[in-house]
């Protein structure tokens, strides 16, 4: 399912208000950079098929927002967060034994690849689409990278099973839309990587919103309060970074 990009009326390809941080070609390289360093060749092919140049996948997945509301909720949001998020699952890889690192961060950079089917674009509103409201972003993307593996021929049965549950468990549990909890090192790294990542972004974005003098956010149901922010940099800074 394609993801729209917002153009004028005269063909020109516009920018939504908010984006990342970092431009799209500088996360893109960043990507590039971290799937150099896995080393498994059955995870390089999978990787190669969903994120390499060209692939539909990828175009559909530079620019799909991350989420409808609460973090990453713009164009290139969803290669943000799966980027940031494989990033530091990469480096906390190390600090902890038993933990595969090549599966630990192929799991993150995947974990939320169903919500290319779940979101789209209108402009620059973000909706849910008939398939993400019917079947929800987990199934899609469990679907989604398991029929990416039955092409892959000499796929080792033990890295799916293990890549497949961390997407299933990646929200960490029951009520919050998992069909299971992490039960492996690997998918509960991803796991708390992923909320972590999930409640700064929606920091990121309730900093954006305030005037320049104001140092509260409103209640916000993403971290379940207000934000507070010690020190803001003022305007013309901001618009100068």
């Amino acid at each position: 399912m394609e993801v729209r990009e917002l153009v004028d009326e005269q063909g020109t390809r516009e920018e939504p208000p908010d984006g990342p941080a970092r431009s799209a070609v500088q996360m893109e390289c960043d990507l590039r950079e971290l799937i150099g360093t896995v080393q498994n060749p059955h995870l390089q092919r999978l990787l190669a098929q969903v994120f390499g140049e060209g692939t539909a996948t990828w175009r559909h997945l530079r620019i799909a927002p991350a989420a409808k509301r609460y973090h990453q909720a713009y164009r290139h949001g969803l290669l943000e967060h799966c980027l940031t998020v494989a990033q530091a699952v990469g480096a906390i890889s190390a600090t902890f034994p038993g933990i595969n690192r090549d599966l630990a961060v192929t799991g993150a950079l995947l974990h939320d690849v169903g919500k290319l089917e779940a979101y789209e674009l209108h402009g620059e509103a973000i909706s849910m689409t008939d398939h993400g409201r019917l079947f929800g972003e987990i199934p899609l993307g469990y679907y989604r990278v398991r029929r990416a593996i039955e092409g892959l021929e000499g796929f080792p049965p033990e890295i799916e099973r293990g890549l497949l549950h961390i997407i299933l468990s990646h929200h960490g549990s029951l009520e919050h839309g998992s069909p299971v909890v992490p039960c492996t090192r690997e998918a509960t790294l991803v796991h708390m990587v992923d909320n972590l990542g999930g409640r700064l972004g929606s920091f990121d974005r309730l900093e954006k919103q305030l005037q320049s003098e104001e140092r509260w956010s409103a209640y916000d149901r993403g971290i379940g309060g207000g934000a507070y922010f010690a020190e803001r940099p003022a305007a013309e800074q901001r618009e100068a970074a």
